[in-house]
Order: C-alpha cells, then structure tokens, then sequence
C-alpha cells in the first residue's frame, strides 16, 4: 500500500513538473507531450491539468472583485473633474479676448510710431551713400550698353576705369564686393563674345570660300586669255581696277578682301593683347582653320560623275588657302609662313589624292579633258598666290595616261561596231570617183596605172580605210590633252606614237582576237581580215609621218614605236587567225568525213576513192588557192593542219569501237582513199613546203594498211623495236584492235572453215594476236 502511495506521489510530483514546463515555455511543448504520451500518462496528466484550470479561473475570479470597486471610484472622480476643466476653460477663453481688445490700438500706434522714425532714419543714410555709389552705376550702366552694342574695345576701357576709380569709394558694400567678384568673368563674358564673333566669321568665310575661289579662278583665266604667257608666274594681288571704275564691276569682280569683312578677326587679336590671351587666341585660331582645312579637303562622295563636282571642291579648296594668304599679310601675325607652309603641304598631299582617286573613276573622255583644263587654272591661280603645286603637275601627266586609256577602251568600242558591222569582202568599185575616195580615205602605196578599169577590186576590205580614218581621229583626241601643258614636241611626239602604238598592238589586235573567235566567221572572213592586217601594217609609215606633221618633229620610225610594215604589229591576232583558220578548217573536214559510208564487210573494193575523199580534196585545192593573198606561213600551218586531222581521222575511224567487224575489202578501199589523199599531199597545194613534209602525216595509217594489205608479219616481229623496221609506227595495240575487227568479219562468212586455206589463214591470225599481245605486254625498249 505504502509502495502504491509512493508511485502515487511520484507521478503527481512528475506530472507538476509537466504543468510548469507548459506554463513557463510558450512555444515548444513537443518534448513534454511526448513523455507524456510515451508514459502512457496522458489520461491522468488531463485531469491534472483540468485541475490546474479550475484553479487559475478562480485565482483570476478572485482578483477582480478585489479591484474592480475602486475603478469605479475612479471614474466617477474623474467624471466631475472635467465638467470643472470646462468651465475654467470658458473663463480663460473670455478674459483673453478682453486683454487681446484693449491692448490691439495701442500697439498697432506704437509700431507706426517706431517704423516711421526708422524709415526717416535710412532715407537720411540712403541720400548720402548714394552720392557715392551713383558713379559706380551710372559706369556699370555705361559698361553694358558698350558690351550690348558690341563696342568690346571701348567696353574693356569702361571695366578699368570701374575697377580702379570707382569701386574703392563703396568698397564697403556688399554690392562693391560683387561688382569686383564680377569683373573677371565680365572680362571673359566679353572675349567670349569675341570669340562668337570669331565663329560667325569662320562659319561664314567657311560658306564663302567657294565663292572666293570662283572669283580668283575666273580672274586668272581672264589674265590667261589676254596674256598666255602669265601661265607660272608668280603674282600676290589681283590687278587693281581704274579709278572710278567699281560701280562698273558686279559683286563677283570683287577681290577677297572687299568679299569678306576681316574685322572680327582684328577686334578679336586686338582684345586677346589687351586682355594678355594672344597666344591662346592665335592657338584657337589655327586649330579651327586647321579643322576646317580638313573638312575642306573631304571631296564629295561622288565627284568623278560631274564637272561641276570637282569645280566645286577645287574652288571651296582655293577659295580656303586664298583668305589664309590674305590673314597672313594683314593680321600681324597671327598665322605664320611656316604654319601656312605646313597646312598647305598638308593639304597639296590631300588634294591630290582626291583628285587622283577621283578620276581614275572617271570613264568620259570629254569629262576628262575639262578636269585636266580645271586643274592646270586652278595650277595657275595657285601659283599666283605662291603656293608651290609640283604633286598636281604631276597629277596631270598621270591623268594623261588615264586619259589615253579611257580614248583606247572608246576606240575599242568603235574598233567592234567596225568589224561586226563588216562583211570582210575586198571592196569593188565602178567608178573613178569612188577609187579616188578609197585612195583619199587611205594611203595606198602601189603603181597607179592610167586606164583603170571598172568595175575594179582591191584586195582589203572596208574595214582597212576605216580603221585607218578612226586611229588618225585617236591621234587627233590624244593631242587634245596636250594641249597648254607647255610639253616640248618631243614629249607631245613620244606620247601620242606610244598611244597610238598601244591602241594597234592592244586594243585593236583584242577586237581582232574576239571577231575570229565568233562563231557566225566563216574561214573566208577570217583570211580576209589576215590580208587586212597586213595592208594596215604597210599604212603605219603613213600614220608616222601623219604624227611627225602634228608634232613637228622628225619621223622616228620605229624607234618611236611605229611598226612600219613589221609582222609583230599584229603578231598575236595573226596567231589567233591561224588557230581559227585552222579550226574551222578541221571543222568543215569533219563535215566531210561525217558523210563517209564505208561498208566494213566489204569483199570487193569499188577501184577508185570514195566519193566524200574525192569531195573533201577537192574543198582543199579550192580552199588553198585562195590563200595566194595570205602570208606563206599562215597558208602553210594550215595545210599541214587539215593533213594531220585527215590522217588522224581515217585512223580513228579504223579504231572506232562501234565498229566492229572490218573486211580486207574494207581496207582495200580505204587503201584507196589514202592513195587519193596522198596524192593531194604530193601536189605542193601551198607553196613553201618541203616535198615530204605533208606525207608525212599520213605515214602512220600507210604503214597500218601495207601492213595489213601484204600480211608481212614475220617482217613486222624481226624488225620490231628497230630503226629499220618497215612499220615501226604500227604499234602492237593498233594491230591487235584491227585485227580482232578482221577475225570478228571472218565469223560472218559461211563455209569459209571448210577451206583448208581459210583454216590455215585463221590460225596464222590467232598466231599473230598472241605474238602481238605479248608484244603489248613488253615494258617499253624491251623487244
């Protein structure tokens, strides 16, 4: 009993224990529930804990009937204390009002009474200080209406007199003081102004520079047109104009200096003195001049498309130096020699290339020739004024060697409308009076007889004295440029036959090169034109003294680079119209031999050549006769060319790998063929060429054919490899394609194995086959 009084004891003591910790911890009860819990105490702990809650509320009950009578208490004292507070109130309120009545007309009387003796008091001081400081304004006032005016020289004269006669007297006011803190920054207020001054002067020389050069360029070009001889010299000043005279003369007859009003230039460097800023000004003003040479100097994007595009860069950049020149002698230094020097070098680098880039842009001729005539004046004008313009002397001979290309790419354009719209036939006259045209269009060296019949015909084409009229015009457009660059004749005579040289050699010869290459020339156009070159070549000597009569100067010859009658002159488009010749030569062949029909199972040959050999050689003679005008050699090269492709093709047609059968008849009858064209080979078609030299081509198929025709094999396999061999061009892989074809038609003959001679015949060819590959199977020089 006692043990369960005990336990009894425990768990009340434990579970008080529980009931403190919740009510001294307010937020964290998870430990203490759980030990409740894991006690299995929760039942017992709940009515402990009822318990401890019945307790407080009458703890709590207890409390407020304790306290709660003499809150009552309380409020009703406090009740009758402000009924008391509100009465004491109203009474205050009254008595104030009363005070504030009684006492507001003697106040407001005794403020009047003290302001009015103050006021009388500072007019007394006002009047006297003002005779002080009335000097003081009356000058202040002085200083602004000057400043206002812009008067800034006399305003400056004002400021001084301010500053030490004036404000000492009235050193003591505040105003005094400011007036004094003011005058440095009216000082600069004042250079500032004429500073502004100096940017409206700038702004507006920088929009008149144009103009200014106009009017000098016009000038000089006026001097120019009374006296060439001026072009060079040097000359400060425009002329002056006769007494009297001004009001004769518009505003752009005006010199610079009567254009431009420089005076805010003067006042500006007159004020910088006094004000001790000279050389901050000077700086200022060569920095904004140096910044504007710049801006000056940018050339319009777009200035090779027009004149009026370079006229007007080049007059805004004459226009700019000219005023600098002018700054120079009347600004008392304020820019110097050696800084106007620097700028314009600067410059003339700048210039140059501008116009250098420009107008190598620049595809007019016309509009080149204008440039080259802008750029001498403005040369001129330059040089008037001192400058030094060698860069842009220089410039003008490269503008001369862009000239002479622009003409050359016209003359080509001229060269092709020539030749595309020409027939290429010799031309044939019917009267005397058109003989006499040609003969005046071009010079033709050759016996004129006295009784000339017509019609007549001469050997070139139209295209001769066209081209010839149309390179005397290219002479007559380069001397143009040469005109007033004071050129000696030599160096006039040099450039133009170097022109004229490269105009014939290049240009002309290009436009040959492209007309051969059409496709719409035919083989008769193009030995034509060969004949047309070479009368050309003999009319350079004409074209020579042509120039030395211009010029002046003794004819050259070759030494100047006129071709007098010289193959080279035209050496590359001779060489494309043998390759055309050529061509188109192997291209009508090929028409020809296109015809052929051989029947490759043929057992009888027909006993004479083919119809399309005896055709084809028959185009040849005709073709080769009309070569007599033609060079020896062209005639040759391209004889030797049809004889090489004639061999080459009837080889090939041998070797065709569609044919595929051939009979020995079949070989018999291109044996013919052969024979006729050899025949052709050994009759000298064009004069000049050795007796074997076209045999030679077709040596090669001979050698394949007597081969094949005299079945020498066992000859053929001991001489092989050897200089002696009798088909040593034969070689194994030609003999055995050829040979396969004849044992391929041997199958299509019936019966012919019952022959004991065919049967014999066929392993003789089985024979042969296998010799010959091993043959092909040799390394090369091993036999």
């Amino acid at each position: 009993m006692d043990r369960s009084n005990n336990l009894h004891q425990s768990t009340n003591t434990q579970h008080d224990l529980y009931l403190q910790e919740i009510e001294g911890i307010d937020d964290y009860w998870g430990p203490t529930f759980r030990a409740i819990y894991d006690n299995d105490e929760h039942a017992f702990f709940q009515e402990k804990l009822e318990q401890r809650i019945r307790y407080h509320d009458k703890d709590i009950e207890r409390l407020c009937n304790v306290y709660y009578q003499g809150f009552i208490d309380s409020i009703r004292e406090l009740l009758e204390v402000r009924s008391q507070a509100k009465k004491l109130n109203t009474e205050v309120c009254t008595l104030d009002n009363q005070l504030q009545h009684a006492a507001e007309s003697i106040s407001k009387s005794g403020a009047e009474l003290v302001q009015a003796r103050k006021v009388q008091s500072n007019i007394a001081v006002v009047v006297a200080q003002l005779n002080l400081c009335l000097p003081v304004l009356t000058t202040y006032s002085k200083l602004k209406k000057q400043i206002s005016e812009k008067r800034y020289y006399p305003a400056l004269k004002t400021l001084e007199e301010l500053e030490h006669l004036h404000l000492p007297h009235v050193a003591s006011y505040r105003f005094s003081l400011q007036l004094r803190e003011s005058i440095p920054k009216i000082r600069e207020s004042i250079e500032t102004a004429s500073m502004s001054d100096l940017k409206d002067f700038l702004e507006n020389i920088r929009r008149f520079s144009p103009k200014i050069g106009e009017v000098a360029m016009r000038h000089t070009n006026e001097q120019l047109a009374n006296d060439p001889t001026l072009v060079g010299r040097k000359k400060k000043r425009i002329a002056p104009k006769p007494p009297g005279s001004e009001h004769q003369f518009p505003e752009d007859e005006l010199s610079a200096q009567e254009m431009i009003d420089f005076s805010p230039i003067y006042r500006c460097l007159h004020i910088s003195t006094v004000l001790g800023s000279r050389s901050t000004f000077e700086s200022y003003y060569r920095a904004e001049r140096t910044k504007q040479a710049r801006l000056v100097l940018q050339p319009p994007t777009n200035m090779h498309e027009s004149l009026e595009s370079y006229r007007l860069y080049i007059h805004a950049v004459l226009g700019f130096f000219i005023l600098e020149d002018h700054v120079l002698n009347t600004a008392s230094g304020l820019i110097t020699r050696a800084f106007l020097d620097e700028m314009w070098t600067m410059a003339l680098t700048k210039i140059t290339t501008a116009l250098q880039t420009h107008s190598a842009y620049c595809t007019d001729a016309t509009l080149i020739l204008r440039i080259k005539d802008l750029i001498m004046l403005f040369c001129t004008t330059l040089r008037n004024y001192g400058y030094t313009v060698k860069p842009l002397w220089e410039l003008v001979r490269e503008l001369r060697d862009h000239y002479t290309e622009v003409l050359m790419q016209r003359w080509v354009q001229i060269f092709r409308e020539i030749l595309s719209s020409e027939r290429f036939r010799p031309i044939e006259i019917d009267t005397q009076e058109e003989y006499d045209i040609i003969l005046s269009s071009f010079p033709l060296d050759i016996d004129v007889a006295d009784d000339i019949a017509f019609p007549y015909s001469f050997a070139f084409s139209s295209m001769v004295p066209k081209v010839y009229q149309q390179v005397k015009e290219f002479i007559y457009a380069c001397l143009k440029f040469s005109e007033d660059l004071n050129l000696s004749q030599v160096e006039v005579d040099e450039m133009i036959r170097k022109s004229m040289n490269l105009l014939l050699t290049r240009s002309f010869s290009g436009c040959l090169s492209s007309t051969f290459r059409c496709p719409h020339v035919n083989l008769q156009e193009i030995i034509q034109i060969i004949v047309d070159t070479s009368y050309l070549e003999e009319a350079t000597v004409y074209l020579d003294q042509f120039i030395s009569n211009i010029t002046g100067e003794t004819s050259h010859g070759v030494k100047t680079g006129v071709v007098q009658g010289q193959p080279a002159l035209f050496r590359v488009a001779r060489e494309d119209a043998v390759r055309q010749i050529c061509e188109k030569l192997q291209q009508k062949l090929k028409e020809f031999l296109e015809l052929e029909a051989y029947d490759w199972l043929l057992v009888e040959p027909q006993g004479h050549a083919s119809s399309f050999v005896t055709d084809l050689i028959a185009f040849l003679q005709t073709t080769f006769r009309s070569f007599t005008n033609l060079p020896p050699e062209v005639a040759q090269v391209a004889c030797k060319s049809a004889c090489d492709y004639i061999a080459n093709s009837m080889l090939e047609l041998l070797l065709n790998e569609e044919v595929k059968q051939i009979s020995m008849g079949a070989l018999n009858q291109i044996n013919l063929d052969l024979l006729q064209c050899e025949q052709f080979a050994a009759s000298e078609p064009v004069k000049g060429l050795q007796e074997d030299v076209l045999l030679a081509y077709f040596t090669k198929l001979r050698e394949v054919l007597d081969l094949f025709i005299s079945w020498e094999w066992p000859a053929y396999f001991h001489d092989y490899g050897q200089d002696t061999n009798k088909y040593k061009q034969v070689n194994p892989e030609i003999a055995i394609i050829i040979l396969e074809k004849l044992r391929e038609a041997d199958k299509k003959t019936m019966f012919t194995v019952l022959k004991k001679s065919e049967r014999d015949k066929k392993k003789l060819l089985e024979t042969v086959l296998k010799q010959l590959r091993q043959l092909s199977q040799m390394p090369p020089g091993k036999n």
